[in-house]
């Protein structure tokens, strides 16, 4: 071998780090990042929750999303929330439909818990009237999902 290295009269070949050291520095931060405490909940730029120093993280419960237009059950709009405020019924109509239908749904899993142990999770605007929460809420209650909980931005309590 000593005579191979001899012949070829190169003795600068190196390995270069630079490239490997990126590699490195990336699949570093891509596990850093999957490893983290993940949000359940969707982020999504329409809503703008309320804050509050909870401690409480989500659970993964079925997600209703209200803003100034519309109404939306795990991503799929269902209907337009002027048109609720409008209208004089307690419930709406449409919400426990759907939500009798996931219902179904999970009863054929059989592993699933029946809708009145599981849950929703309302995020609603912070700008969101009350007479339509209370609205969303009695929709749930009559579907029975009884384990409403409310979406909120969690921010640090200050110190006093």
């Amino acid at each position: 071998m000593e005579r191979h290295h001899k012949r070829r009269g190169d003795k600068s070949a190196s390995l270069n780090m630079v490239s490997l050291m990126d590699i490195f520095t990336i699949l570093v931060f891509f596990l850093l990042v999957s490893a983290a405490d993940s949000e359940i909940l969707p982020s999504p730029k329409a809503i703008k929750l309320p804050e509050s120093t909870t401690d409480k993280r989500p659970k993964n419960n079925i997600i209703i999303m209200v803003n100034k237009t519309t109404l939306s059950l795990q991503g799929k709009v269902i209907a337009d929330t002027r048109a609720i405020a409008k209208s004089n019924t307690p419930v709406i109509a449409d919400l426990v439909q759907h939500l009798k239908r996931l219902d179904e749904k999970s009863r054929q899993d059989k592993k699933s818990k029946p809708a009145s142990k599981r849950g929703v999770t309302i995020m609603g605007d912070k700008e969101l009237h009350y007479q339509l929460l209370k609205k969303i809420m009695l929709s749930c209650a009559t579907a029975k999902y009884s384990n409403i909980s409310l979406a909120v931005m969690q921010k640090t309590p200050t110190q006093e």
